[in-house]
């Protein structure tokens, strides 16, 4: 079938939105981020600046997996479902961005954004599974199988490995806040946080690496053939 130039006009405007909201929502919580850091920065609170660091590798993982994931899996039909998560998901990280100088509620809000998260990652299996159903070629069917093994290992052990750790932070300072408060305890619980970003970070970007040359291939099978939809 040969490749229809509405469908690739649909597929680019869908994509075109898709960047758009993802670069707005994380343009909003950056303007949170700022605004709190520039307060914790100018006080000078030391001990909350580590929390701020952590905030921009919040914002740096979230746009590297959205954008991620546009290039790889977002075709036409306009999905709203996964749009709404997005936004949800920008909620909470706004909410969290809030919270420095606030150890407990912190690791609290971490854990309700992880876990939005990880819905977010749950119902975008349909729209993998859409995309190998279409798969047109060998390059495709690769492609499709990394995107599906990258999205199983966030679902069962990277995201709820991170949920578990910022749960048991923010039960642990409420627990014992005169250890973890008093005593400025909760920088050790950050130091954890921020590596476990700063790794994540780095296996997206490994795996962005690992999966460009096939994205390339997979698009131009996409073009050769017409695609399919959802």
């Amino acid at each position: 079938m040969k490749f229809s130039a509405a469908r690739s006009e649909l597929d680019a405007m869908v994509v075109e939105i898709e960047l758009t909201l993802v670069s707005i929502i994380q343009g909003v919580a950056l303007t949170v981020l700022i605004e709190h850091a520039h307060a914790t920065i100018a006080e000078p609170n030391f001990f909350f600046w580590p929390y701020v660091v952590a905030g921009l590798l919040v914002i740096f993982v979230f746009w590297s997996r959205a954008v991620l994931h546009i290039i790889t899996v977002i075709r036409w039909p306009l999905e709203f479902g996964h749009n709404f998560l997005y936004i949800a998901c920008a909620l909470v990280e706004a909410i969290l961005f809030a919270q420095l100088g606030k150890p407990a509620n912190w690791f609290g809000f971490g854990a309700a954004f992880i876990a939005i998260g990880c819905t977010l990652f749950v119902y975008d299996l349909r729209l993998i599974h859409a995309r190998m159903r279409d798969s047109p070629g060998e390059s495709s069917n690769l492609l499709y199988a990394r995107v599906l093994w990258d999205q199983r290992m966030n679902i069962v052990l990277l995201l709820p490995g991170m949920f578990l750790l910022n749960l048991f932070c923010a039960l642990a300072i409420r627990t014992w806040p005169e250890f973890f408060v008093a005593h400025n305890a909760h920088l050790l619980l950050i130091a954890i946080q921020t590596i476990g970003f700063v790794g994540y970070l780095f296996y997206v970007v490994r795996f962005y690496v690992d999966l460009a040359p096939l994205i390339a291939k997979a698009r131009n099978e996409w073009h050769g053939s017409g695609g399919g939809g959802q």
